[in-house]
């Protein structure tokens, strides 16, 4: 990569052509995939594309499974300039109809299964090119761009070139198209795998879908960079994770992934003892979680706070102190800010709408212009949504999103710091507190909650009457519900807009 050439992929060959031997990719069969055969693919789909008329800039829709031609077709989106837009593999014919039609693409990949959807969905569309890629890595895009060429030269990058579409999760309206430029990706990569530590020596197990941030640039941009392998396992699986937990020194995941490896017996120090980092993120984690996993593996797991819009903002550090229930200090290079509801700046541990700036930022939102300039500062800075604040020492707590506040009788309750709480009444195994219509207050707040598994179950009264003594009258729950799980989407964030459309009706 040059100061000419923001290529993302330039980055990563920089690094990961130091040794064509090493395997960057090795599979749950044993299947290695070295740098000349990841290289060899990616080059023939950017060859095949390019010799369709695919020009750099436009749009390559891809709803597949996970697998190491998927990764070859992210790289070569990236190679030969195209904007790459991945979709949920869950995502409904209901919904990839709106994301087709809005993000208007020259191309569309997917699964043998879903090709007839997606070709209705092209000829609604005016799309030409379809091409199949499943789970085995065969599909009509390797069978069409095996014949391609092997050899592909990188599409010279400015910096605000839209390297990757993304699209909010939706929970509030209609989802917004994200646009993350290569600038954009390579600041957060180089920044992550130095304040991680990342070397050629690493190993990470990657267990996640790359259809989302964390799966896709986060891990995979710190192990291309630095030149490190990863175990690639096509999904998450207890057994598979522990098994493989000996050949690794990193692990990237959610919440849920920690809570159901402590489940396992088979989680010891004994199998952790390569393992030179647990990171955690896209949800918040307990600090119960966080404590059993330190006491059952050694590991403290490191927490970091990032979304869509921005990669990654903050993290507890490798060297330091690991605060559980924080996300850690801003990152080099980010900058954040607490404000009140008037943009005001908030003291320390107040908390607030949080802010954030820095090269990481994406460029706005894709045909909305107007909801661009209404999420940004006149001085640059995103507003996210979320609600936090910072402690003395810089950490960063979120605690909540804006739109999850809780406002009953005129006072402002933050769900986070109910649920804390109630995470830690013996027998709650998590909870969730959302706020409802009441004729009397506005909202009332609703505290959502799962069990352990003991023979002794709290019920509505003991819980409430466990939070008192710890929470001002205002915030206590004015009514609790007991559920087998919470409903959460694929990257484990609990579903509250579900949660209060089900219990939307329970005072009236």
């Amino acid at each position: 990569m040059t100061k000419e050439n923001y290529n993302l992929f330039s980055l990563f060959d920089e690094s990961i052509s130091q040794d064509q031997s090493k395997p960057i990719l090795i599979l749950e069969d044993g299947t290695e995939y070295n740098y000349a055969k990841i290289n060899s693919i990616s080059s023939q789909i950017a060859s095949y594309f390019m010799d369709s008329g695919i020009l750099p800039g436009e749009r390559i829709s891809v709803q597949v499974d996970k697998s190491p031609e998927s990764l070859c077709l992210y790289l070569a989106c990236l190679r030969a300039g195209l904007t790459y837009h991945p979709l949920n593999p869950d995502y409904t014919e209901s919904e990839l109809e709106f994301f087709i039609c809005n993000a208007e693409p020259s191309l569309i990949v997917c699964s043998d299964e879903k090709i007839e959807s997606f070709k209705s969905l092209a000829r609604a569309n005016n799309i030409s090119h379809v091409y199949t890629l499943n789970h085995d890595g065969n599909g009509t895009l390797i069978e069409h761009s095996k014949n391609s060429m092997k050899d592909f030269v990188t599409f010279s990058t400015p910096p605000d070139h839209i390297a990757a579409l993304l699209y909010s999760s939706g929970t509030t309206g209609r989802p917004k198209g994200i646009m993350l430029t290569h600038e954009n990706l390579i600041s957060n990569t180089v920044t992550l795998s130095e304040y991680w530590e990342f070397s050629r020596k690493d190993v990470l197990l990657h267990a996640l879908p790359i259809f989302h941030v964390h799966g896709l640039f986060v891990a995979i941009g710190c192990a291309l960079y630095s030149g490190a392998s990863m175990y690639w396992l096509s999904k998450f699986n207890e057994k598979s994770i522990i098994d493989n937990l000996p050949n690794c020194t990193v692990m990237m995941g959610v919440p849920t992934y920690y809570t159901r490896l402590l489940a396992s017996k088979e989680l010891s120090k004994d199998r952790c003892m390569k393992m030179r980092l647990f990171i955690s993120g896209s949800a918040p984690l307990l600090e119960e979680t966080f404590f059993d996993f330190e006491k059952t593996t050694g590991h403290q797991i490191l927490e970091r706070y990032g979304m869509s819009e921005t990669n990654m903002n903050t993290s507890n550090p490798v060297q330091g102190q690991r605060k559980p229930g924080t996300v850690g200090p801003p990152l080099p290079g980010v900058e954040v800010r607490i404000v009140d509801d008037n943009g005001e700046e908030l003291e320390k541990n107040s908390i607030g709408n949080l802010l954030v700036k820095g090269p990481n930022v994406f460029k706005g939102y894709w045909k909305m212009p107007e909801k661009t300039l209404e999420d940004f500062t006149e001085d640059s800075f995103f507003k996210t949504g979320d609600k936090a604040k910072i402690d003395d020492d810089g950490y960063v707590s979120i605690v909540g999103r804006s739109k999850d506040m809780i406002i009953t009788g005129g006072l402002n309750v933050y769900p986070k710091e109910v649920e804390l709480i109630l995470d830690e009444i013996n027998d709650v195994s998590e909870s969730a507190v959302i706020g409802v219509p009441h004729s009397d207050f506005g909202e009332a707040v609703v505290a959502v909650i799962v069990r352990n598994s003991s023979s002794i179950e709290p019920d509505e009264k003991e819980i409430i009457s466990s939070a008192k003594d710890q929470l001002a009258k205002y915030k206590l729950p004015k009514r609790v519900i007991f559920v087998d799980q919470l409903p959460r989407n694929t990257m484990s964030k609990v579903q509250k807009n579900i949660l209060r459309d089900n219990y939307k009706n329970l005072f009236s």
